[in-house]
């Protein structure tokens, strides 16, 4: 069956042409179905970088890589995001924070609409800060919460608060975990994840600019956190899934955690360790891309 990009905006249909301005595409000058109809897979992640690198690596691992190819950034007409293509493979950048992904979200779906994309799984890999689990696990989200546990995105919209669901697909998550068995490399949990609106007082810091709370209120916070579910932190997890919900897309968020927060705030991890541990949602999801397209 095919299931394809549910557009929640009727006013699209009346516009001739659709400037997707922060991808510098737009429908009256890029051939989307071209460029796009084979999309199956979209990841999405912070960094240019991370991302460029995720692409090369889903190269390898499908048999698509050729040797001393580059992978060209599809938006290198702008500096906002990036996004790169191999196979049925697409890797975007999303910057940091629930606006950033917010737009970048907003005009990646109109994309694959345009497109005539179906059965898309779009998946967020990133970093996060741990809660009572060992640095370098790797974390399911089952739902993303707010900074008051609540499984909810909330949003002022025309002046008014609307509220919209952050569950993510469950089925997708037990497959994802069921890969994670079968790498057997690292710690993989499902639990879920508090999405906050800033890195430092968002998230119970004692080591930003500005704080006026002690150590005591923070773990207390954070335990609390822990007993309701909450398994890592991070800043976008909340409107990717609220957005892929209204957009009847099947999305995952997989996060590794880079410390423990119960133990301190800053991250301390040498760099090459850091980058082995960013290395692991990758490994994840590219072993659930090959097990989906019959390659392991």
């Amino acid at each position: 069956r095919e299931n394809f990009i549910h557009l929640c905006n009727p006013h699209l249909e009346k516009m001739k042409e659709d400037i997707l301005y922060h991808f510098a595409l737009g429908t009256g000058t890029h051939d989307f179905p071209a460029l796009f109809g084979d999309v199956k897979f979209v990841c999405v992640g912070g960094s240019p970088s991370r991302m460029k690198s995720f692409t090369t690596y889903i190269a390898e691992e499908l048999g698509l890589a050729s040797p001393g190819g580059d992978y060209p950034n599809i938006c290198a007409g702008t500096d906002r995001y990036a996004m790169y293509k191999v196979g049925p493979v697409l890797s975007v950048s999303h910057g940091m924070g629930i606006p950033s992904i917010s737009i970048m979200l907003h005009e990646l779906i109109k994309l694959l609409h345009h497109a005539k994309c179906s059965n898309i799984t779009i998946i967020r890999i990133g970093t996060s800060g741990g809660i009572g689990l060992e640095p370098g696990s790797v974390v399911i989200t089952r739902q993303s919460v707010d900074a008051t546990f609540k499984p909810q995105f909330e949003q002022v919209i025309l002046g008014k608060t609307v509220i919209r669901s952050t569950n993510l697909d469950e089925q997708l998550a037990k497959e994802l975990m069921q890969c994670s068995k079968e790498i057997n490399q690292f710690n993989t949990v499902i639990g879920n994840t508090m999405c906050t609106l800033d890195f430092y007082e968002g998230q119970g810091r004692l080591d930003g600019a500005i704080c006026l709370y002690n150590e005591e209120e923070k773990l207390q916070y954070l335990k609390e956190a822990y007993d309701s579910g909450v398994r890592n932190i991070e800043m976008e997890s909340s409107v990717f899934a609220a957005m892929c919900n209204l957009s009847g897309v099947k999305g995952a968020v997989v996060c590794v955690t880079l410390l423990n927060r119960l133990e301190g705030d800053q991250i301390s991890s040498s760099h090459d360790v850091l980058v082995e541990y960013q290395q692991r949602p990758q490994k994840l999801v590219g072993y659930f891309i090959k097990k989906s397209l019959g390659k392991v």
